[in-house]
Order: C-alpha cells, then sequence, then structure tokens
C-alpha cells in the first residue's frame, strides 16, 4: 500500500533504547517511587476516601502503576527476574512472563495454558521481526507505541497474532487518519484480512464518499469484478451524475480490456444507466470501441435508452450520498430584494449565513445541477436599482464562493426553473411589461444557453417540475389572468402539449414533484392567497386535493427532501412569512419546521446532496497522541 501523509506521527524518544541490542550491564537500584509519597492531590496523591472518621481512610496512589512499570522496564533491560527468552530470528528478548500474559491473550494462552512453552524458558516466535518484537515489547512494559508509515502494516500484523488490542487500535487509528484517495482501497482490504471491522467500516465509508477521486487512482484498477461490482451497487455512491460511475467501469475495463471486456455486461447492470441521458447512451452506442465488441451491451443500453425516450418510470432508484443534507434558499424580497444565502442542515436542524449572492435578487429561479447551485434570472428591486435581470451566478457548497455564468438571452424575472438530463431550464418569466413564453436551456458544460419551443402561452410567476424526462409548466400570469392551465414539454420532439388544468387558478405557488406527482401549493387566484395544495398524478393526467397548508400564502419555494415537502417562507397579502410547513404524503399532514431567520418571499431553493472536501475532519479518539520532540 501506498501512504501519503503529512499528519504528525506518534513520536517517543524513549523507545530508541529499546531498540539496542540488549546486554546485560552493572545495575544501581534507585528508588523510583520516592518522588510521589505523601503529596497533595495534583502532584501524586488524591484526596483520602474517609469511612466514618479520621480514624479510616484509603489513599490512592496515581503514580504508583506507572512508577511500578517503570520499575519492571528497567529490570527488564537488565535481566533482573526475567523467566523467559523470546528468540525471534537470531535476536533475543528476556522478559517477565506475567507483563507478557497481562498484555496479550496469546502470551496468557501460552504460559498458563498447559502448553509445553509453559514449562520452558526459551520460546522461538515465527511471523514477526525483531524490530516489530521490539516495539511489542516496548508497549507492553511502558504502555507506549510509535506507529509511522513504515512501521504501521508490521505492529498490525504482530498486534493481530499475539492479540494486544491497544496496539491494534493504535494502528487503526493511525491508518484511519492515513485515509487518502490514493491508498483507501489498499487500507480497506488491509483492515479485512486482520479483522479490524471498524477500520474497513469507515475505509469503505471513505471510499463510497471520494468516489469521483478514488475510480483515478491505480488501486481502483486493480479491484477485482467482484469487488468492483460491490462498489458501484452501493446507493451511497457520492457522485454528482450516473456518468461519473459509468466512466469508470469503462475506465476499469480498458486497464486489461482482453480479460475484463466478458465482464463488461455483468458489471453493466450494477451501473443505474437510467440515469444516464439519451444523448449520452447514443454517443456510447455509436463510438465506444468497448462496447462495440460486446454486442449483448450495446442491446441492454438500447434497451434503456428506448425506455427513456418512452418516459418510462426508472426500475432502480437513485443514488442517496451519505452526506450533508442542505436546503438552500437565495435572495428574496424582504422591504426590498435580499442578497443573503442561507442553508438549513436538516439533520442538525440549523440555519447558516453562507456567501452572499453577487447582486440582490427576487423572484428568482434556482435549482442544484452537477452539485453546484445555480440561481437563475430575478429582479433586482432596491432602493436606487430596479431592474429584471438576465443574470445566471452558480454557487459552490464545497469553496463558499459564487461565480458568473452566461447570462440568458433575456431577463426573466418570477422565471420557473428545473433541470432535466443534465440541462437547466429556465421557463417564462417577464421583463418588465413583457411576458414570456420562450423558454431556454443551459449546458453547464459549455457554458451557454440555447432556446427551445415555446410554450403556448405566456406565464409569470410559473411553477415547474419534471418527472420521467418531461417537463411540467403549471399555473402562472399571462398579463391578464391567473391561469390553471397545464404544459407538458416532450425533449425528444422539442413540443409542447397541453395536459389536464389544475382544479384552481394561481401563480406564484410552490411546486414540486415527488415520485410520480407533482405538488402544487398556495399562490394567488388574483383576489387572494390561496391554503389549498392539489397535486397531479402524471401516470393518470388527474388533479386531486390533499391537505391544506396553515397560512395562506403566495411566492413561497417548494422542495422536497426524505420523501417530504417544504414550504418556506411567502407573503400572506400583509406581512413577509418566516413560516416553514413539512408534509407527509403518507400521513396527508403538515407541521410546523423550523422557521427561516427573517420572512421573505420570491426566494429560490433547493436541495443539496454535495460532496465533502477531501480531507474531512476526523472524530476524535480516546486515546492521547504525543508529539514528537522538538
Amino acid at each position: 500500500m501506498t501512504y501519503i501523509c503529512s499528519l504528525t506521527v506518534i513520536l517517543m524518544d524513549e523507545e530508541d533504547c529499546c531498540m539496542k541490542k540488549e546486554a546485560p550491564s552493572s545495575f544501581q537500584s534507585k528508588n523510583v517511587g520516592s518522588s510521589s509519597s505523601f503529596m497533595i492531590e495534583g502532584e501524586g496523591l488524591d484526596s483520602p476516601e474517609k469511612h466514618g472518621d479520621l480514624g479510616d481512610m484509603t489513599f490512592y496512589m496515581a503514580n504508583y502503576i506507572k512508577d511500578a512499570m517503570k520499575m519492571m522496564f528497567i529490570m527488564r533491560s537488565h535481566h533482573m527476574l526475567t523467566d523467559v527468552v523470546l528468540e525471534v530470528e537470531s535476536e533475543l528478548f528476556y522478559a517477565h512472563k506475567i507483563i507478557l500474559a497481562a498484555a496479550s491473550p496469546y502470551f496468557k494462552a501460552m504460559f498458563t495454558g498447559g502448553l509445553k512453552e509453559s514449562e520452558m524458558s526459551r520460546v522461538k516466535l515465527q511471523g514477526v521481526s525483531p524490530t516489530t518484537m521490539a516495539r511489542l515489547m516496548y508497549f507492553m512494559y511502558t504502555g507506549r507505541i510509535r506507529v509511522t508509515e513504515i512501521t504501521v502494516c508490521s505492529l498490525l500484523s504482530a498486534a493481530t497474532m499475539f492479540q494486544v488490542s491497544n496496539v491494534i487500535d493504535a494502528c487503526c487509528v493511525f491508518l484511519e487518519r492515513q485515509l487518502d484517495p490514493t491508498n483507501a482501497i489498499g487500507i480497506a482490504n488491509f483492515a479485512e484480512q486482520h479483522g479490524c471491522q471498524t477500520l474497513c467500516q469507515k475505509a469503505n465509508q471513505f471510499i463510497v464518499q471520494h468516489f469521483s477521486q478514488i475510480c483515478q487512482e491505480e488501486e481502483f484498477l486493480q479491484l477485482s469484478a467482484i469487488q468492483l461490482i460491490a462498489l458501484v451497487r452501493k446507493d451511497e455512491l457520492n457522485v454528482q451524475e450516473e456518468r461519473e460511475v459509468y466512466n469508470a467501469v469503462l475506465k476499469w475495463v480498458k486497464y486489461n480490456e482482453e480479460a475484463r471486456g466478458p465482464k463488461m455486461e455483468h458489471i453493466l447492470h450494477a451501473v443505474r444507466c437510467q440515469y444516464l441521458t439519451p444523448n449520452f447512451l447514443r454517443e456510447q452506442m455509436k463510438n465506444c470501441d468497448v462496447l462495440k465488441k460486446v454486442p449483448a451491451c450495446r442491446e441492454y443500453l438500447a434497451q434503456i435508452f428506448k425506455d427513456l425516450t418512452l418516459h418510462k418510470k426508472p426500475v432502480v432508484k437513485e443514488r442517496t450520498p451519505n452526506t450533508r443534507r442542505v436546503i438552500y434558499i437565495a435572495g428574496g424580497f424582504l422591504k426590498h430584494s435580499l442578497d443573503v444565502l442561507e442553508g438549513y442542515n436538516v439533520d442538525e436542524k440549523t440555519w447558516t449565513q453562507h456567501a452572499k449572492l453577487i447582486v440582490p435578487r427576487s423572484g428568482l429561479g434556482g435549482a442544484f445541477l452537477k452539485g453546484m447551485f445555480y440561481a437563475v434570472g430575478g429582479r433586482n428591486n432596491s432602493p436606487d436599482s430596479r431592474y429584471d435581470s438576465d443574470w445566471v451566478d452558480r454557487y459552490n457548497p464545497v469553496t463558499d464562493q459564487w461565480r458568473a455564468c452566461s447570462p440568458m438571452s433575456v431577463p426573466r424575472n418570477r422565471v420557473g426553473v428545473a433541470v432535466m438530463d443534465g440541462l437547466l431550464y429556465a421557463v417564462g418569466g417577464s421583463a418588465g411589461a413583457e411576458y414570456h413564453n420562450s423558454v431556454e436551456c443551459y449546458d453547464p458544460d459549455h457554458d451557454s444557453w440555447s432556446n427551445i419551443k415555446p410554450m403556448h402561452i405566456k406565464r409569470l410567476g410559473v411553477g415547474v417540475a419534471v418527472v420521467n424526462r418531461l417537463l411540467y409548466a403549471i399555473g402562472g400570469f399571462d398579463g391578464t389572468n391567473r391561469l390553471n392551465s397545464v404544459e407538458c414539454y416532450h425533449p425528444e420532439n422539442d413540443e409542447w402539449t397541453m395536459v389536464s388544468s389544475m382544479k384552481c387558478s394561481r401563480s406564484g405557488a410552490g411546486v414540486a414533484n415527488l415520485g410520480q406527482y407533482i405538488y402544487v401549493v398556495g399562490g394567488y387566484d388574483g383576489t387572494r392567497q390561496l391554503n389549498s395544495v392539489e397535486r397531479y398524478d402524471t401516470e393518470r393526467d388527474m388533479w386531486e386535493h390533499v391537505s391544506s397548508v396553515t397560512i395562506a400564502r403566495s411566492a413561497l419555494s417548494v422542495t422536497v427532501l426524505d420523501g417530504k415537502l417544504y414550504a418556506m417562507g411567502g407573503y400572506d397579502g400583509e406581512h413577509f412569512l418566516n413560516i416553514v410547513e413539512i408534509y407527509d404524503p403518507a400521513k396527508d399532514t403538515w407541521e410546523q419546521g423550523v422557521p427561516m431567520t427573517s420572512g421573505r418571499s420570491g426566494h429560490a431553493s433547493a436541495v443539496s446532496y454535495h460532496q465533502c472536501p477531501i480531507h474531512c475532519d476526523h472524530l476524535d479518539h480516546n486515546m492521547s497522541l504525543e508529539k514528537p520532540p522538538s
């Protein structure tokens, strides 16, 4: 294994003495314990334990065990009262059986279990080097162990053989802190071989958490087919898009195509190809040399391509990375347009401030695409500036930084935004008094916008959602009336078709999809804010009412996490709200969530399952690390 580490390892200069060849020498006895005789608490003697009166007291000498072991170490160094000699290759180690048995179940069984070694004064050991044995002996007498990149493998192997659990733990902590994309697979395999379950688990967690970096390393290419399949099948694999997994598998096959090519079909079934885009699949089937040699793989992908273009429901679920789940809220309006970006950590139930928007905006749209949060369009409605925006900004949650992207072709205030096939769609909105039926999509790989077929109806304050690769535009305002009509965009033929209308006309509603359903929450019908909620069944083309929110409101945002809807903020006709309500579709009930830090309307929200930085903070461990001497 390769270890890349800038971590300071555990060093003890006292240990150097035990590395030297042991030889008898003159011995001058010292009273080791004299320095701790009857001192006050904190200096070697704890407060006495009283038993009723001053005539009965129990004293605890805090340094007694330490000093006694120090004396045992000195006596061992001079072969005093030693009763066994351990022979390791050409080296001899004098020791006390009682110390070895106390520190190691292996030696306890050897010296007390009726084995022939119990009667022997000289025992030959196999499977350990003299240097490693010296380090273990030093630990048994001192409780200290030095672990380095060079020694950790031999130490862990020897400690496992002799069942010295404290050294095993120290080695595992050391290896955990060395975890890196270049060595994580090797550490996981090594931990499994030596029965270190906790280390193995943490190494495997690191692998799935950092898969995007792991798959670029040599260790990944050395995986067996069984190991590769087990890895890419994991639900918690942390990737921004399934294309990363597909490309990693292809790279693994090409590393030894002659031997691995025939296994491609079986491995490909472990990749969630239903979440690859049709364009990517088409390009692979046309140009990939590996697929051309394995017709069964091309047939498999061709069937998936057909299912995708027919908008069939995927038979496998999306991956759910075990990363921090954060709902981001960007911009909004409270007396003026806001530049705030806040994140709600669902696990910790806390709101956190993040880097501010480049330009304050309300009426903007937002979505996560390939790990980045995009803030699209909106209006800067400030005391000294009022204009509709064509701006598009991208936020990186890992670096907490914004950067500007290519602007849209026109300004879009109160725009609808959604992601489909790895593209960002901006739907409707307005520029001043001009209401849009136009739609454009953004390709993040090329930082460019292109127009698609416009909708049948102009829509401001439109809600959008994507289900099975179909884009739905719901309700809105056309400049005259609030709308209940719904349009559906088919990317294959670049066409919009009308589907069943909502039961209630509304604009400024919160819209999100959950499974086959699209939920529409609140909104404004032209006379009042609404608290009604209805959902659209995309498979049956039917609308139905579900439980209403507690407060009627418009210009709210709705997002989905853990199978529940989060309806956040909005305007009730008089006040800007900070309320958060959470809907459980299984119970058809709403409950109160942790409110936002302030009221607002016209904000954008989206959920992030973003990647952790490569070097994550580690948990504290129940053992102390000694710094190297200066």
